[in-house]
């Protein structure tokens, strides 16, 4: 499944695949409004949600099947396809009677088999592009069994969206990238089209620009940009939608760098990076040699595993050390938290042994 899988006729078979649109239809006239302006621009499929359950009951949560009646209509009068999301089987239903071009499963209905799977039965016999976000959760193991859900029962034209993770901490992102986790999705399913949707992992329309850059060199297949025809009045994500001129100035602005070699032979490098980690490795084995020696000692002086103190150390040493290297400091935590895990885990093994 590489991207012509999904395209559908007159889109090119080129990065980025682009879907924008409000994140909900609201209104027929901001419908078409948007719709307009976008096919003027040269976008070739329209997003709008239909169906918009909110975390919290009380919110404008869509107008329902009225509004792909309003799609229907911007579809005819743009030439533009159609897309939106489908959460149930009377969703698919709907959707499919108004011939909706491309659907897509959310994050919360991806978390749940239960619902994926109505879903897939639903859209059993139907050759249709359905795209697959990332459950909320990252759980890649989930994402991956929904793309099976579907292929189990026929689907050939599958894609994944990457619109990041929940979590506590929001200091930048609205949902964390966590980008090695659809990179790890692409080794596992190598052929598999990844857009990523930069209005959900931002949340703040100034992250747009370059979280889909990251996406591009990351060769990402495409995006899914939230625009409106006036997004500081949208009825739902006000802060994360941008106006049709604005998406066209954040895709005149990307640079798309090609997969592969060009002129400049990356060969050289990579037996370099290559060397380094089986030096990295090395060390790794030698450090967790270390800990066991230290597993063993503690245990023929009863001592316990963690010792606080000795961590804080090693934390408030090493990530300030890794900075004044241009290490990254939430990186060098990670792989502390990551190698202090393991040397814990040995340790416990030689205690109980």
């Amino acid at each position: 499944m590489k991207l012509e899988s999904i395209l559908l006729p007159g889109i090119e078979d080129k990065r980025p695949m682009v879907i924008a649109g409000p994140c909900s239809a609201e209104t027929e006239e901001q419908v078409m409004n948007t719709a307009r302006q976008l096919a003027a621009d040269g976008v070739k499929i329209m997003r709008a949600g239909i169906w918009k359950p909110r975390t919290k009951p009380g919110g404008f949560e869509g107008v329902g099947s009225e509004g792909l009646a309003w799609l229907k209509k911007a579809r005819q009068e743009t030439g533009m396809y159609i897309s939106t999301e489908v959460a149930t089987q009377k969703h698919v239903y709907e959707a499919l009677k108004y011939g909706v071009d491309i659907l897509w499963i959310g994050a919360r209905t991806t978390a749940n088999p239960f619902a994926v799977q109505e879903i897939a039965e639903a859209l059993e016999g139907v050759d249709i592009p359905v795209l697959v976000k990332n459950p909320v959760n990252p759980d890649l193991e989930l994402w991956i069994g929904a793309l099976e859900r579907l292929s189990n029962v026929g689907l050939t034209r599958l894609g994944a969206i990457h619109r990041g993770f929940s979590s506590y901490d929001k200091k930048i992102y609205r949902n964390l990238p966590q980008w090695h986790i659809p990179i790890e999705l692409k080794r596992r399913m190598p052929d598999l089209p990844i857009l990523c949707d930069p209005s959900h992992i931002g949340g703040k329309r100034d992250l747009i620009q370059p979280l889909s850059q990251q996406a591009m060199d990351l060769n990402y297949d495409g995006l899914i940009i939230e625009t409106h025809c006036d997004p500081e009045n949208a009825w739902s994500d006000a802060a994360q939608q941008v106006t049709p001129s604005r998406l066209k100035e954040i895709l005149d602005s990307l640079v798309i760098r090609e997969e592969g070699q060009s002129t400049e032979d990356l060969s050289a490098l990579r037996r370099q990076i290559d060397e380094v980690d089986n030096q990295l490795l090395e060390l790794l084995a030698k450090r967790m040699r270390i800990s066991r020696e230290i597993g063993t000692f503690k245990k023929e002086h009863n001592m316990t595993v963690v010792q606080t103190d000795r961590y804080d150390e090693i934390l408030n040493n090493r990530i300030p050390q890794a900075k004044s290297l241009d290490i990254s400091p939430e990186f060098m935590r990670i792989i502390l938290e990551a190698i202090h895990e393991e040397s814990v885990r040995q340790q416990v093994v030689i205690l109980n042994k």
